[in-house]
C-alpha cells in the first residue's frame, strides 16, 4: 500500500532559547515535518528558566511561520521594491554605498540599530565590525528611547557604561522598583526568567516589595506598598530619599568603605531636596517618603531598581544615578541581596583592579542641533534633522539594522518624509514595515528557528551567572544566507571588499584581531602563545560559532585553550543542552571599576552640573495632564503586532483615563478622544480605568501600523496610534539624549 503524506510526516522536539524578550527563557519546540514549528513550551530542565514561559514564547511557532515574513531580498527598481536574488541585492548595496562614501565621507552614512539586534547572535557579533569598517559618527539606536540614562550614569559612577548593577532578586530582603513593571515587561536591564515568580518568592520569605509608579500595574498590585508618584518627578523623589539617609544618619557604606569617593558632595547636592520640599511636586506625602527611606536603610539587604519609566523622563540620567546612589549609601551595592554586577561567560576575563580611563560625554556633537554624543551615539530623535537639513555633512544614506524608528522615535512623520528623500537606504529586516518600506534594498534574515542562539548582551545583566547555547532547529534552504552571513557581507560592501572577500574572511579577521590582543596581554591565559596555533584549535561549524568558542575560552570561566581542563568552551556548552549554571552573582568591586580614581565616583562632574536643573523643578507648577506609556506582556515595542496570538485582550492601543479626568474632560469609555502634544495630535479609543492616577493618561508605545506600502496584514487590521507622534523631538534628557516619552503634557478632548 502506498504511503500517504501524513504517514511521511514526522514530529520531533528541539531546544531553543527564546529570543523575544530579555528573560531569555529556555523553550522546547515541537517541529512538524522538516521545518514547521507547531508548539512551544518551557524547558523544565533549563538551568536558568526552569520551565517558565510567557505568551510571547508560547507564540514562537506562529511568529516563526508568519506568512508576511520576507524570504527573498527586495531591490528598488523604477521606484518599486521587487524581489531579487541575494547576489543582485548585495551588488546593489555595494553600488549604492561605496560611491557615496568615497564622495561624501563616512559621516554621510547613518547607522540605526534597533532593539531586536540584542536578541540575536548576529546582532551582537557583526554591528561592531560594521561600525569599525564604516567609521561614521552618525550612530543611532533604540537606547535613546529606552536605556541610555542607565549607561551614562553607570559610566560616570563606575567608569564603564556596561557595568550595570542588577537586583539580586533571589537573595534580597527588600526591593524598591521605580518606573518598572516586570510582570508585563519580563524585566529590562535585568535578565530574570519568571520575574513574577521571583517577586512572589520574595514576599513568601518575608521580604518587602515597594513599587513607585503612576499606574496601578500588575506589578504594583503585587506590592506591599504602591506609591502613585506624579510622572516625571522620579529624580525628585529619589533625591529626597537620599536626603533622609543623610539627615537621619542612616548612611552606611558597609563593605564599600574605602572604595567610594564623593559622599560628602552627594550630601551637599541633595540637601535642598527634603521630603517637604518635594512632596507637592511628587504628590507623595513627606512622611511616606521618610518611611520608604527608613525601611530601605533598615532592611538586612535591599536593592533599588529603576527602568523605562524613570529613564524616559526629563531627568532620566539623574534618576538612574540616584538609584545607585541609594544602593551605595545603604551598603547594598555589590553585596549579596543588593545590587550586583553579573559576569557573563563571554565577557572579558577579570583583570587586576586598577584605575581606568573613565567615561566621557560629548566627545563630538551632532551637525544640526549640536547634541553631545553619549556612548558614541546621537539621539535617535535627531536623525530626521540630520537627513533633511541641507548643508555639508548631511546624512545621505541610512543602514537600518532591525530598526523601525518611524514608529519608535519622536515625530515619525518627519522621519518618514526624511527617509523618503535619502540617496540610498538598506534595511536588514524580516518585514516590510513603516521604516523598511523606504529602503532601496531590504535584506531579510531567516526565521528564528533557523538561526543559532547565545545571549551575549543579556547575560551581562542576568541575575545568575550561566551560559547556554542552542543551534538552529530548522535547516536553511541551500540558497538562503543566515543572518551572520548577511551582516558579514554588509561589512564587505561598506569597506569596498564586496566581490573580493567573503563572509569567512570577516570572521577570520575578527578572530585574528582578538587573538593578537590576547597573546600580547600579560593577564591573558594565552599570553605569549601563537595566535595562529590557537585559531587552529577553535571549534564550530560556522564563523560565528568559532567566534563564540573563542570568547568562551578566553572568558572568565574559559578553559584558556587547555589552561583549565574544567573551563568553558563551545564543545562543553554543546554537551550541556540545557545550559551550565555558573553560580550566584559575586562581589566584583574594586576589580570592575574603571574610573580614573579606581573608586566609585559617587558625584561625577556632569551630574553635579545638571543638579541645578533638578532644583528648578522644585518650584515648577505641575502640568494639568501628562501622558505616560505602558508595556504589554504580549508585545515588545513595534515588532510583534503581526502575530494573531499576541493581539487582542489587554494588548490594545487605548488611552487609559482616570474616571475623574474622564468626567472633567467629557470623554467616555469606548468612545474616541483627540490627544494633542508638541508634535501633533491623535484620535484614539478611550479606556476609563482607575488603574491610572488622576492627572495622567496612558497610551502604549510601538503602534501606528497604518502607513501605506507595508506588508503587515495582521498589524494593519488594528493599526493603533503612534504615541510618539505627539512629540516633536525637542524634549530630551540633556545628559543622555534620551527622548522624554513619559510625563510630557498633553491636551485631551472628546473626538467629536
Amino acid at each position: 500500500m502506498p504511503r500517504t503524506a501524513a504517514a511521511d510526516r514526522t514530529t520531533r522536539t528541539a531546544l531553543r532559547i527564546c529570543p523575544l524578550c530579555e528573560a531569555t527563557c529556555g523553550l522546547t519546540l515541537t517541529i512538524d515535518g522538516a521545518d514547521r514549528v507547531t508548539g512551544a513550551r518551557g524547558d523544565r530542565d533549563d538551568v536558568f528558566s526552569a520551565g517558565f514561559i510567557c505568551p510571547k514564547g508560547a507564540a514562537f511557532g506562529e511568529l516563526d511561520g508568519d506568512p508576511d515574513r520576507l524570504t527573498r531580498p527586495l531591490v528598488r527598481r523604477g521606484g518599486q521594491l521587487e524581489e531579487a536574488s541575494w547576489a543582485e541585492a548585495f551588488d546593489a548595496v555595494a553600488a549604492g554605498l561605496r560611491p557615496l562614501i568615497e564622495e561624501h565621507g563616512s559621516d554621510a552614512v547613518a547607522v540605526v540599530l534597533g532593539n531586536p539586534n540584542v536578541h540575536t547572535m548576529a546582532g551582537a557579533l557583526y554591528p561592531p565590525l560594521l561600525l569599525g569598517a564604516l567609521r561614521t559618527r552618525n550612530i543611532y539606536s533604540a537606547s535613546t528611547v529606552d536605556q541610555m540614562p542607565k549607561h551614562v550614569s553607570s559610566g560616570l559612577l563606575f567608569g564603564d557604561a556596561f557595568a550595570i548593577p542588577v537586583p539580586d532578586l533571589d537573595r534580597t530582603d527588600h526591593l524598591l522598583l521605580i518606573g518598572a513593571n516586570p510582570l508585563e515587561s519580563n524585566g529590562s536591564l535585568c535578565t530574570a526568567p519568571d520575574f513574577p515568580g521571583r517577586l512572589k518568592a520574595l514576599r513568601r520569605r518575608g521580604g518587602t516589595l515597594t513599587v513607585i509608579d503612576p499606574r496601578r500595574t500588575r506589578t504594583a498590585r503585587l506590592a506591599d506598598r504602591h506609591v502613585a508618584v506624579r510622572p516625571g518627578t522620579d529624580a525628585l523623589l529619589l533625591a529626597a530619599l537620599v536626603q533622609v539617609l543623610f539627615a537621619e544618619d542612616l548612611v552606611d557604606l558597609g563593605g564599600l568603605d574605602g572604595h567610594v569617593e564623593g559622599v560628602a558632595d552627594v550630601r551637599a547636592q541633595t540637601a535642598d531636596f527634603t521630603p517637604e520640599a518635594v512632596a507637592e511636586a511628587c504628590d507623595v506625602p513627606a512622611e511616606e517618603i521618610r518611611t520608604i527611606a527608613r525601611e530601605l536603610a533598615a532592611a538586612p539587604t535591599a536593592a533599588v531598581y529603576g527602568r523605562v519609566g524613570s529613564s524616559t523622563v526629563e531627568f532620566g540620567t539623574l534618576a538612574n544615578w540616584l538609584v545607585d546612589v541609594l544602593n551605595t549609601l545603604t551598603g547594598n551595592l555589590d553585596r549579596p541581596g543588593g545590587a550586583m554586577f553579573p559576569l557573563a561567560a563571554t565577557a572579558r576575563a577579570p583583570r587586576p583592579a586598577a584605575p581606568g580611563k573613565g567615561f566621557a560625554l560629548g566627545r563630538w556633537r551632532s551637525r544640526v542641533s549640536g547634541h553631545p554624543e553619549a556612548k558614541g551615539e546621537f539621539p535617535v530623535a535627531a536623525l530626521a534633522e540630520e537627513i533633511d537639513t541641507p548643508g555639508d555633512g548631511r546624512v545621505r544614506a541610512v543602514i537600518a539594522l532591525a530598526a523601525n524608528p518611524v514608529l519608535s522615535a519622536p515625530d515619525g512623520d518627519r522621519l518618514d518624509r526624511a527617509l523618503e528623500g535619502v540617496d540610498f537606504m538598506v534595511s536588514v529586516d524580516p518585514y516590510l514595515n513603516e521604516t523598511s518600506r523606504h529602503a532601496h534594498v531590504v535584506l531579510p534574515p531567516p526565521r528564528p528557528s533557523q538561526v543559532p542562539h547565545h545571549d551575549f548582551a543579556f547575560n551581562g545583566f542576568a541575575i545568575r551567572n550561566q551560559a547556554r547555547f542552542t543551534r538552529e532547529v530548522v535547516p536553511l534552504p541551500d540558497d538562503r544566507p543566515d543572518e551572520c552571513e548577511i551582516l558579514a557581507r554588509l561589512v564587505l560592501c561598506v569597506n569596498g571588499m564586496h566581490g573580493v572577500a567573503g563572509p569567512a574572511d570577516v570572521d577570520a579577521m575578527a578572530i585574528d584581531m582578538t587573538l593578537a590582543k590576547a597573546v600580547a596581554d600579560p593577564h591573558s591565559p594565552v599570553h605569549g602563545r601563537s595566535a595562529q596555533e590557537l585559531a587552529g584549535q577553535l571549534t564550530g561549524r560556522t564563523g560565528a560559532e568559532r567566534r563564540l568558542d573563542l570568547m568562551l575560552r578566553l572568558g572568565p570561566y574559559g578553559d584558556g585553550f587547555g589552561a583549565d581542563s574544567e573551563g568553558l568552551s563551545l564543545e562543553k556548552l554543546l554537551a550541556h543542552p540545557h545550559g551550565i549554571d555558573l553560580g550566584p552573582l559575586a562581589s566584583r568591586i574594586p576589580q570592575i571599576l574603571k574610573t580614573p580614581s579606581g573608586k566609585v565616583e559617587l558625584c561625577p562632574a556632569p551630574i553635579a552640573e545638571d543638579m541645578p536643573r533638578l532644583r528648578g523643578a522644585l518650584d515648577g507648577r505641575p502640568e494639568e495632564l501628562v501622558l505616560v506609556g505602558r508595556r504589554h506582556l504580549r508585545s515588545n515595542n513595534s515588532w510583534m503586532h503581526n502575530v494573531p496570538a499576541l493581539r487582542g485582550g489587554s494588548n490594545r492601543c487605548t488611552l487609559q483615563v482616570h474616571p475623574e479626568d474622564a468626567a472633567r474632560l467629557g470623554v467616555v469609555d469606548g468612545g474616541k478622544a483627540r490627544v494633542k502634544g508638541d508634535g501633533g495630535e491623535l484620535l484614539v479609543p478611550v479606556e476609563v480605568t482607575d488603574a491610572v492616577r488622576a492627572g495622567v493618561v496612558s497610551l502604549p508605545h510601538g503602534w501606528g501600523h497604518d502607513r501605506p506600502g507595508t506588508r503587515l496584514s495582521v498589524a494593519s487590521e488594528d493599526a493603533g496610534a503612534n504615541v510618539n507622534q505627539l512629540l516633536d523631538g525637542t524634549r530630551l534628557d540633556p545628559l543622555s539624549g534620551t527622548a522624554v516619552l513619559n510625563g510630557f503634557p498633553v491636551q485631551v478632548a472628546p473626538a467629536g
